[in-house]
């Protein structure tokens, strides 16, 4: 089980959201590059990364960010946000991000991440936003008519690393892991699934070393790390001894 705590980039400031409304940004940390630095020192092994106004443009907008937090951390980085191309792909493997996940283009073109993941075998992720059950597009800002099972389906034996599972509704706002749906999702697949949206506190993390969570990848921390309702030491030992 492997906790990602998450670095959401807006105008190169390391934010969290509520809700996914870039209206309702809360900044946390000026330097994104301290924030990774601190992250690795208290003992997390992996980063995600979101490009926030990328998500929102189409193409990479806080790359300068990105940039510094791969220069200062030896643990390996997974970036999102607005990477809709093989050359954007590419380009960002050969600055050191370890995985790059695609979410609009998966939806707009699903061909694309098929080819990413035989050009990029082990590197690409697929990130599943989801509002009301149905899969969100364009830095959260348009839904589509897909539901996420049959959107995930498409993937199924083309390489995928890992599919993050974002519940924008719990996004945010510590209401917890929506459990049911991203169980659901796990099963009915067999690539990794990382669940994201509303970890709230230790509790969650409890729940997801749970038997019914083993084939869960992993989940995504945000506000409750930076706000202190979730003690990274307390949660990293809780993992590692259930590892152990």
């Amino acid at each position: 089980m492997i906790l990602f705590p998450a670095i959401d980039l807006k105008d190169g400031a390391c934010v969290r959201l509520k809700l996914g409304d870039m209206n309702e940004a809360t900044v946390f940390n000026e330097s994104p590059a301290n924030q990774a630095k601190t992250f690795e020192e208290q003992g997390f092994e992996w980063l995600h990364v979101v490009d926030l106004n990328g998500a929102f443009a189409g193409k990479s907008m806080n790359g300068e960010a990105v940039e510094s937090i791969l220069k200062v951390t030896k643990n390996p980085v997974q970036l999102g946000g607005g990477i809709r191309t093989l050359e954007h792909i590419e380009a960002w493997l050969d600055k050191g991000v370890r995985r790059v996940i695609l979410g609009t283009v998966a939806v707009r073109d699903p061909d694309l991440v098929k080819k990413a993941c035989r050009l990029f075998p082990g590197k690409i992720a697929v990130g599943i936003d989801a509002k009301g059950g149905y899969v969100a597009v364009e830095g959260w800002g348009e839904t589509s008519q897909l539901d996420v099972i049959s959107l995930a389906n498409q993937f199924e034996g083309a390489g995928v690393s890992a599919i993050i599972f974002t519940d924008i509704d719990r996004d945010g706002i510590l209401k917890g892991l929506n459990f049911p749906s991203t169980i659901a999702l796990a099963e009915a697949v067999s690539i990794p699934v990382i669940a994201s949206g509303g970890l709230a506190s230790i509790e969650d993390v409890k729940r997801l070393l749970q038997a019914d969570c083993q084939k869960l990848e992993g989940a995504i921390t945000g506000r409750a790390l930076y706000d202190g309702r979730l003690d990274p030491q307390e949660a990293m030992a809780l993992i590692r001894g259930n590892m152990s």
